[in-house]
């Protein structure tokens, strides 16, 4: 019988997203937006059943495109991020001339994202595939990472 090991599957995507840092000491205070890159990794065996459409993956590529549409783009794309604590008046002049507006209990920042996108991609994966590293690319060369290696993903 042929030896199976673990294998590793990475997925990019993009969106784009604004965001402010709800009482931020610098220029982040203030309403801009991004062209996120996420690299998201999840490891499995592979499937080993001759045969099968599925024969020899740990995960198609297809489904794991739907867990991070439903779970990160339909949310986040194209979406201003804001923190909950944003004052009242604020949120309610924004809400009358956008659309899609996240509130979120802690900073947008690209770290506490990582994390939250960590839990909620990795509640939606199949029981044999985990997830492994998100890479949260914020610019083309700053990013935020989060792999299980480092510890269970846990919300901000």
């Amino acid at each position: 019988m042929k030896e199976v090991h673990k294998i590793r599957l990475t997925k990019s995507f993009t969106f784009e997203m604004a965001h402010a840092l709800t009482g931020y000491d610098g220029a982040c205070k203030n309403l801009h937006g991004h062209s996120f890159r996420l690299e998201v990794t999840v490891r499995g065996t592979p499937l080993q059943h001759p045969g099968h459409p599925k024969d020899g993956m740990v995960m198609d590529f297809k489904d794991l495109k739907k867990v991070v549409q439903g779970n990160v783009l339909d949310v986040f794309d194209h979406a201003l991020a804001l923190n909950e604590s944003t004052p009242r008046a604020v949120v309610q002049a924004l809400e009358s001339h956008f659309e899609k507006i996240v509130l979120l209990p802690f900073q947008p920042t690209s770290e506490n994202m990582v994390l939250l996108l960590a839990d909620k991609i990795g509640a939606a994966l199949p029981f044999n595939v985990v997830l492994y590293r998100l890479k949260l690319y914020e610019t083309a060369t700053s990013c935020a990472e989060w792999c299980v290696e480092d510890g269970e993903a846990l919300s901000p």
